[in-house]
């Protein structure tokens, strides 16, 4: 018999689904025992993710969650609307509900998507935006998101995430005391969570036009007519997600030669090939998760995909398959800032520290200040919200740059425009995104990159993320010096939670995982796949030896 793994890219069978009505049933009555950490409510910068199954989202995590956000906007005046969205997993329109009777009850001004549609995370950073700059920023006017999505993950699960005022992921700061507060609910049997029952509600929810609001807005960020002009074939990819009604709008609205592939909403996610590991996931940078849509390569000029709440983006070109994510944001970054004549000449470029030393070149090529910070798109919100950085990405596939005229366009990651900025690019240089790297690389280099995770105990764990470079006594790497050994941020000192270690052909970063038992190990090289091997050995003998002193 093949193992899971061995069926990645293969079409998912029957007995590879959930069971829809079991995962929600099980999200009502299943009950977290807050005294099991795996039960507990943990709200990161991706928010609360987990399955019903594992009594890790369940609706009592969403009550007292809902309510410790409430009382997070009383404590902090926050006192405008809150945009609601949600994405297409079973657990979401749950857990929206639950969600929405707490708001009502905590008398907020929630606003849900006025044609009863999905929300991508980018619409509700719009919006949130939108309204903050008309109400102002700072007032108690201004608004705030949630939006209910795990993201990629698998079909079982759910995920809840919070967007305050600034329209991107929250900090660590807001989120650590949301988590907290909701857990002390939780230990207090859910005493303190104030509910009313929507039908009972003493006002009606308030609704918003997400779709509208975004797509109307799309000609101020990208150049479509040059879309429509060059007659750019797009064949776009929902995978199933909230992006799906957006697709169609804007191919209408702008007359676009726009298919979407698979137009369809199964919560099961049955149309979906498995991931790498034999499991369904809607990752859009998977070629396993992408390989329907990859036979199709050669059917458009380009052909996309979103996960399911449209916060990361796909890209897949005739000549070259599905682009590594690195490689699109370098090209990207090459073409925007030298594209966009309207943006500072001060506006830097950003990058998460593993992402290519590609985006290093690039910048340098084009005189730009590069700003590199620790992995979460958190960090580029402040520099996307003033305009002093016009491109934020990471090298998971997420990214968002700045209006035509240097102004916010999202604060958190926007999939549908990244894939969109791809049939732009073909329309104005006529190239490829994938031909436009291989000009990249035969300018600045081919770099070779990979992760790979490598097993570590808690305690190593925390010992990695407290690592100071003195710890360090190697001086060179894979043959060559080492230039630097990083422990915070270049671009703005915060600490990374774990090592980066750099040299002028190469480097390797380590970070330790937040849900597993193992460290993540980053690694790349300009001098090809067997110094970047030799880069990974050493690298991990370097952290070994941090962790075993």
């Amino acid at each position: 018999m093949s193992s899971s793994a061995d069926r990645a890219g293969t079409p998912a069978r029957p007995d590879d689904l959930i069971d829809v009505a079991k995962l929600v049933t099980a999200y009502y009555e299943e009950h977290p025992d807050p005294g099991v950490v795996g039960q507990r409510v943990s709200f990161g910068t991706s928010g609360h993710r987990g399955s019903a199954f594992d009594v890790a989202f369940n609706e009592d995590h969403i009550l007292a969650t809902s309510q410790a956000i409430c009382e997070y906007r009383a404590r902090n005046g926050i006192g405008g609307p809150l945009f609601l969205g949600a994405d297409t997993h079973a657990l979401s329109e749950p857990a929206t509900i639950s969600a929405l009777e707490v708001f009502v009850a905590n008398d907020v001004d929630v606003l849900v998507d006025s044609r009863g549609g999905y929300t991508p995370t980018p619409a509700v950073s719009r919006a949130i935006l939108v309204h903050n700059a008309r109400h102002g920023f700072t007032g108690a006017a201004r608004g705030d998101g949630v939006v209910v999505t795990p993201s990629h993950n698998p079909p079982a699960d759910g995920g809840f995430k919070y967007n305050p005022p600034d329209g991107g992921p929250a900090g660590t700061e807001i989120t650590g005391w949301i988590q907290d507060r909701a857990n002390e609910l939780l230990a207090e049997g859910l005493t303190g969570v104030k509910r009313v029952p929507l039908a009972g509600a003493s006002g009606p929810v308030g609704t918003f036009d997400f779709l509208d609001a975004y797509v109307s807005a799309l000609p101020q960020v990208l150049d479509l007519d040059a879309i429509r002009t060059a007659g750019v074939r797009i064949g776009a990819d929902p995978l199933g997600g909230a992006s799906v009604g957006y697709w169609g709008e804007i191919a209408d609205r702008f007359g676009l030669d726009l298919t979407v592939v698979n137009p369809d909403v199964d919560k099961t996610f049955g149309f979906m090939t498995l991931d790498w590991d034999g499991k369904i996931r809607m990752d859009c940078s998977s070629p396993s998760a992408m390989a329907s849509l990859l036979r199709r390569q050669h059917d458009f000029d380009v052909a996309t995909g979103n996960d399911t709440d449209a916060d990361r983006h796909g890209i897949i070109t005739p000549d070259g398959g599905l682009m590594n994510p690195n490689h699109y944001l370098a090209v990207a970054i090459q073409y925007l800032y030298s594209h966009r004549p309207s943006w500072s000449q001060d506006a830097a470029i950003g990058k998460t520290l593993v992402s290519s030393s590609m985006i290093d070149r690039v910048a340098a090529d084009l005189g730009r200040r590069l700003v590199e910070v620790p992995v979460g798109f958190k960090w580029f919100v402040p520099g996307l919200l003033d305009g002093s950085v016009a491109f934020g990405g990471e090298e998971s596939a997420g990214a968002s740059f700045l209006q035509r005229d240097g102004s916010v366009w999202t604060t958190d990651k926007d999939g549908v425009l990244l894939c969109l900025l791809a049939a732009e690019i073909i329309a104005v240089t006529g190239q490829s995104p994938s031909r436009l790297y291989a000009g990249l690389t035969e300018t600045h280099g081919d770099p070779a990159y990979a992760r790979i995770d490598s097993p570590a105990s808690r305690d190593q764990k925390a010992l990695l993320a407290r690592l100071s470079p003195e710890q360090v006594t190697a001086s060179s790497l894979a043959g060559d010096p080492i230039t630097a050994k990083l422990t915070t941020a270049p671009g703005n000192g915060a600490g990374i939670g774990g090592l980066k270690v750099t040299t002028d052909s190469g480097w390797f970063a380590a970070r330790p995982s937040g849900t597993e038992d193992v460290y993540k190990l980053y690694a790349e090289s300009f001098k090809g796949p067997d110094h970047l091997a030799s880069i990974q050995e050493e690298a991990q003998a370097i952290v070994a030896a941090a962790l075993n002193p």
